[in-house]
């Protein structure tokens, strides 16, 4: 969600007009807080901008704006891929269409610890950084833990080619036997 689509989009809700999709999913009782998080982040924008016409210089934009997008934009898509692609969708038991990822601390710092995704989806009121010790609580009710991202990759490649043939190709996961009892 970069590029000239989405500065339209803050744009547009930092003048108090949200998209019809944007209303299907979010509360109108949260409509107002879309706005101001929408003014905020053209705040912040205009400051670097002025900033850059005011020093004479790229380095504002370039360090608060194209690099971390540069840097986290392939970060942002290759673990999250590992959330659900490949999984089936529109089932209510998230153990089923998500995962959990074991990476390493920089990585899970980086990801904010999304790489408990199954964690994050049954519990999304668990900040962050508590992500873990869930973790530790409930993964005898949950499937395996995915050793690493290659791991999740290795299931995922052959699944998503599988769903370029078969759209209703899903990957099954397999549910531990306490949990299903």
């Amino acid at each position: 969600k970069s590029g000239p689509r989405e500065l339209w989009r803050v744009l547009r809700n930092a003048c108090g007009i949200l998209g019809e999709e944007e209303k299907t999913f979010v509360p109108e009782m949260e409509w107002p807080q879309m706005v101001k998080e929408a003014r905020v982040w053209v705040a912040i924008y205009a400051v670097l901008i002025a900033s850059a016409i005011y020093f004479g210089s790229w380095l504002p934009l370039m360090l608060f704006g194209l690099l971390p997008v540069m840097g986290g934009t392939w970060l942002y898509t290759f673990f999250g891929l590992t959330q659900h692609a490949g999984l089936p969708e529109n089932v209510l038991d998230h153990r089923k269409n998500c995962r959990t990822v074991y990476m390493n601390p920089v990585f899970r710092f980086l990801y904010w610890n999304m790489n408990y995704h199954v964690e994050h989806h049954m519990f999304p009121m668990v900040p962050f950084h508590a992500l873990p010790e869930l973790h530790a609580t409930i993964k005898d009710d949950c499937p395996p833990p995915y050793s690493g991202t290659a791991a999740a990759y290795r299931e995922i490649i052959p699944a998503l080619l599988k769903q370029a043939k078969d759209p209703h190709h899903f990957v099954v996961r397999q549910m531990p036997v306490a949990a299903a009892q």
